[in-house]
């Protein structure tokens, strides 16, 4: 257990000492039932609420506001609920003004730690569009742009810390760079990233325990660092947890096809053995000291556990790594439920056991040693140590959801729906009902949803033939382009409609969404669609005035073939159906079919007359929270996943 007189009472008022929380206090879920991670999500919410007001804390832009709204962000992604979104841009906007300048921000310090931030300015820029957000995110590129370096490229930690490199740097600029690497087009950045990683292993880590020392002064003149090796003295838990969080987080904008992404792969490989082999035996955490566990005074540390949690499971359900790592993760994750997490008597649930922070020189001079890492306090409810919990908790609860999807692809068309904008750099880019995009008009938690579930997802720019659809298990077919949309449309031709139709027959999974006919290409569409049975009518249905959200109201009842949870749902501006034999109404309201389904041959196809799950209507931030588009996102995603064989 912690040690309590480890805990700093004065610092915390949400304090709950663990030796004052009955057994009974300790479980999964809140009195709410609601998940850990949202449980977090509302201590921290609540501790550090936003806008700052009255002068109730000082404004100061930090890494760690960056890592708690990160695990905030990624419980939003997965539960939808929009109260999370709004903290996190209540947060930021309490920081960038409308030019973009950032309050509080030094660029002259060129301290990573700033960067940090970066990840939750991107992801406001793509939801909102607000060039505020950009042209801040465009400052911390820039600081990367000229942010001093090893003579081998690594980035030094802080302009204080000269040719000094830590783990820290790793998590506080790399998942941000490479998004925007992958956002604007940086590709030549890929390659500086993938040398991050790899730069710092090869001089950091130790053959031996396969664990990477916590920091690297390529001058050797620091107190701390070996005069051989310039490596620091010690293993550092939360160190050792922001690298391999980097790495999974990277991951995700890495080009799949860049031939340097094998490379992280390999280092995040090494990794994990190297976690699987420091973890506590007996409560499956990690020590704040991790290869020390016998040391005196060496403790079970939260935040690196959580860390290493998130790490170990995501890499698993990505494919990063090798699924038997998921037991190691799965028993990390018992044991940070079990050492750390309490509840206080109004239900609210903290996280003990986080130290407050560990560096290397400085003032005071920190010096790396043993005795060092056990000298900071251990404290509760800390923001790095709750953010990395969200994180963790938020990734384990991923794993409930019926990984339906695995080894299966979905295909998204951009062919027919195939509209072009130009960003904010002038360039030509496809939006509207595209996976990577996250504004009200995209298909990004759509996109992501599917992912959940284990399906890749892919998209599909050209006229679908044979070949092109044979890897699809699912092929959706979205908003056909009228004249109006794009100046010349790629229509449903016959040629098309022969390969659609044969790829079904033989168990492909077809998710047809069209629009009302003003806004959706519906005669050559329908061709398409007549030969399952289906019709979609050149009416608008379900129009809606304003803000009464109601008019667009569509009650699906619990038991439905495709909808067994049921969902209060909202469609605005519809095409209803008609439907003959093989298709069958599955969701009827005012007498219209709004949603059908068909077989032919093995394969299966779903219709609907609106492009109903894009993220204004699913996301939580417009639609009032009775309405439940995501939840009835997540049960067709299951029933189309089932459907392929």
């Amino acid at each position: 257990m912690i040690r309590l007189k480890k805990i700093a009472l004065a610092a915390l008022p949400l304090l709950v000492l663990l030796g004052a929380c009955s057994s009974a206090k300790r479980q999964n879920v809140n009195k709410d039932g609601k998940s850990l991670s949202e449980a977090m999500a509302k201590t921290i919410m609540e501790r550090f609420p936003f806008p700052i007001e009255n002068n109730s804390r000082n404004l100061k832009w930090t890494y760690e506001t960056g890592v708690y709204l990160t695990g905030i962000s990624q419980v939003w992604k997965r539960t939808g609920n929009g109260e999370y979104f709004a903290y996190v841009q209540r947060c930021m906007d309490d920081f960038i003004e409308e030019d973009g300048s950032i309050k509080t921000y030094k660029f002259a310090d060129y301290n990573l730690d700033n960067v940090r931030n970066g990840y939750n300015l991107l992801m406001l820029y793509k939801v909102t569009g607000k060039k505020k957000y950009y042209t801040a995110a465009q400052t911390l590129r820039k600081q990367l742009q000229e942010q001093p370096r090893t003579k081998g490229g690594s980035y030094w930690h802080k302009k204080i810390y000269p040719w000094q490199v830590w783990l820290d740097g790793l998590y506080m600029a790399m998942p941000f760079y490479t998004e925007w690497a992958a956002d604007f087009d940086d590709y030549e950045a890929f390659n500086d990233i993938a040398d991050q990683f790899t730069d710092i292993e090869k001089h950091a880590r130790d053959e031996k325990t396969g664990l990477i020392y916590h920091g690297w002064d390529e001058s050797k003149e620091q107190l701390w660092a070996d005069k051989v090796t310039g490596n620091s003295p010690n293993f550092w838990g939360r160190a050792m947890g922001w690298y391999g969080m980097a790495m999974v987080d990277v991951l995700d904008y890495f080009p799949k096809d860049h031939p340097k992404r094998q490379e992280i792969l390999d280092v995040l490989n090494r990794f994990a053995a190297g976690i699987k082999n420091a973890q506590d035996k007996k409560s499956g955490l990690w020590y704040q000291v991790m290869d020390k566990p016998d040391g005196k005074g060496n403790y079970l540390e939260a935040s690196g556990s959580s860390m290493f949690v998130y790490t170990l499971a995501k890499a698993v359900r990505m494919g990063y790594i090798d699924a038997s790592y998921d037991k190691v993760a799965q028993k990390g994750y018992d044991g940070i439920k079990k050492e750390f997490l309490v509840w206080d008597e109004q239900g609210n649930l903290h996280l003990n056991g986080t130290v407050s922070v560990a560096g290397l020189g400085g003032k005071p001079y920190r010096d790396g040693s043993y005795d060092y890492y056990l000298s900071e306090k251990v404290v509760q409810d800390d923001p790095k140590g709750a953010g990395a919990f969200m994180m963790a908790a938020n990734e384990m609860e991923l794993r409930d959801i019926p990984q339906t999807g695995k080894g299966k692809t979905v295909v998204l068309d951009n062919f027919f729906n195939n509209e072009f904008r130009n960003n904010i750099l002038g360039k030509k880019e496809s939006f509207h009902y595209v996976w990577n995009e996250w504004d009200n008009n995209g298909f990004g938690l759509f996109g992501e949803h599917f992912r959940y579930a284990g399906a890749k997802t892919e998209t599909l720019k050209e006229g679908p033939t044979a070949q092109n659809l044979a890897s699809a298990n699912v092929y959706i077919i979205v908003d056909p382009d009228t004249k109006k949309e794009t100046e010349y449309p790629n229509y449903m031709q016959a040629p098309y409609i022969q390969n659609i139709v044969e790829w079904v027959k033989n168990g492909g999974v077809l998710l047809l969404m069209a629009n009302d006919s003003s806004n959706a290409e519906l005669p050559h569409f329908n061709d398409l669609a007549r030969q399952f049975g289906i019709q979609f009518k050149s009416e608008l249905k379900n129009p809606v005035t304003g803000k009464q959200f109601d008019m667009g109201l569509i009650e699906i009842a619990a038991g439905n073939p495709v909808f067994p949870l049921g969902a209060t749902t909202y469609l605005k501006e519809i095409s209803t159906l008609d439907v003959k034999e093989p298709a069958k109404a599955v969701v009827n309201h005012n007498g219209d079919v709004v949603m059908a389904t068909a077989k032919l041959g093995k394969g299966s196809v779903f219709a609907v007359g609106d492009p109903w799950l894009y993220n204004e209507y699913v996301d939580g931030r417009k639609l009032p929270a009775k309405f439940q588009n995501l939840k009835a996102a997540q049960q067709l995603i299951q029933w189309l996943l089932k459907q392929s064989k």
